[in-house]
């Protein structure tokens, strides 16, 4: 007996409050992708059926849809914590990174490359709150690295920006090929 209170302490304790709001989220999910497959693949009449291309996303998103239902009614029949919405707030905010993510992508080919990844880097810095002269030129001399290890020694491929066509033609051909 005293085990299974020992496992119970222990679930409590790295017990999450936002769990089932994850778990609905993750059952809807899978339950929507489960809805579209007859759509989004096919069933070869004559084949065999680990070679069709509908089995194995049927059962990884069947599978899925499974163990969120699990999830879910082991959430449900759980006490409830409280700071449910906070946690679940928390996870929104996250998404900021991604958002600033895609702004970076799109302002690459617009600003260039060195440019952007040093804005963007020192906006990062003071973001998350650091405002030390000493962390903000970290943040840039660790862009600059990071632009001329990508370009220059690993030979990325990455799209030039628009801004510098107005260079003077020899700084230009230097931003072009290094920055």
């Amino acid at each position: 007996m005293s085990r299974v209170k020992t496992l119970q302490s222990l679930f409590k304790r790295y017990r999450r409050p936002g769990d089932i709001v994850f778990a609905w989220f993750a059952l809807i999910v899978s339950v929507l992708l489960l809805s579209q497959i007859a759509d989004q693949t096919v069933w070869r009449n004559g084949g065999k059926l680990f070679a069709q291309p509908r089995f194995w996303p049927a059962v990884s998103l069947g599978g899925m849809a499974l163990f969120a239902a699990f999830h879910l009614l082991g959430s449900a029949l759980s006490e409830r914590l409280e700071g449910r919405w906070q946690e679940v707030w928390l996870w929104i905010t996250a998404l900021e990174y991604a958002a600033w993510f895609i702004a970076y992508a799109a302002a690459v080919p617009y600003a260039g490359y060195l440019p952007t990844t040093l804005l963007f880097a020192l906006a990062l810095a003071l973001r998350v709150g650091y405002r030390k002269t000493s962390t903000l030129l970290a943040a840039a001399v660790s862009a600059v690295i990071i632009v001329l290890l990508f370009k220059t020694f690993l030979k990325v491929n990455l799209p030039s920006g628009l801004i510098y066509e107005s260079l003077p033609d020899g700084l230009r051909q230097i931003m072009l090929t290094y920055f």
